[in-house]
C-alpha cells in the first residue's frame, strides 16, 4: 500500500508534472498545485487514484499505460481508495480524511476518450472507479514509495 506517482499541475489545463516529493499544508493541499488553497468545497486538498484501474482501463482500450492520465495528484498501488471515503488515514507522516469519491467529469471523458470510446462512455467507465478526494488534516511531505496506512 504505497505511492506510486505523484502528480501536481501548476494550473488548470496545464500539463502534469511529476514530482519525487511534495509538500502539503493543512486544509490548503499541495504546494505548486493549480488547487492549492482552494476550499470550495471539502475534498479539495488533493486527489488519489489507483495505479490498478489506470492500468485495467489502458488495457481494455489498448492503450499505452499512463499513470498521468486521470490528472489525480496521488497515484496508489495496492489500496482500495474507496474504502477511505469517511475515513481518517496516513501517507508517511501527514493525515488525511478521505472525504468523498473523485467521480469522473466531462474534462476526464473529453481526454479519454477515442475513436471507439466516447466522452461519456468513458465518463460511466470511471464511475465509482475515479478515485478519491481528500482533505489534509496535518501537513507535511509525502514522497513516491510512502506507505498509504489507516
Amino acid at each position: 500500500m504505497i505511492i506510486e506517482r505523484i502528480f501536481i499541475s501548476p494550473a488548470p489545463g496545464a500539463a502534469q508534472l511529476e514530482r519525487e516529493r511534495i509538500t502539503v499544508h493543512d486544509g490548503m493541499g499541495i504546494v505548486g498545485d493549480r488547487n492549492h488553497g482552494l476550499n470550495a468545497h471539502p475534498g479539495q486538498n488533493l486527489t488519489l487514484v489507483e495505479a490498478e484501474e489506470i492500468e485495467r482501463f489502458c488495457a481494455e482500450q489498448a492503450r499505452e499505460p499512463e499513470l498521468s492520465l486521470t490528472r489525480r495528484n496521488l497515484v496508489t498501488r495496492g489500496v482500495r481508495l474507496n474504502d477511505l471515503v469517511g475515513v481518517e488515514f496516513s501517507i508517511g507522516s501527514v493525515r488525511l480524511r478521505g472525504v468523498e469519491l473523485c467521480e469522473p467529469c466531462v474534462v476526464l471523458g473529453g481526454l479519454l476518450a477515442s475513436e471507439t470510446l466516447a466522452p461519456a462512455a468513458v465518463i460511466k467507465r470511471w464511475l465509482g472507479r475515479g478515485g478519491l478526494r481528500a482533505d489534509v488534516l496535518n501537513g507535511g511531505d509525502i514522497e513516491r514509495g510512502a506507505r498509504v496506512s489507516r
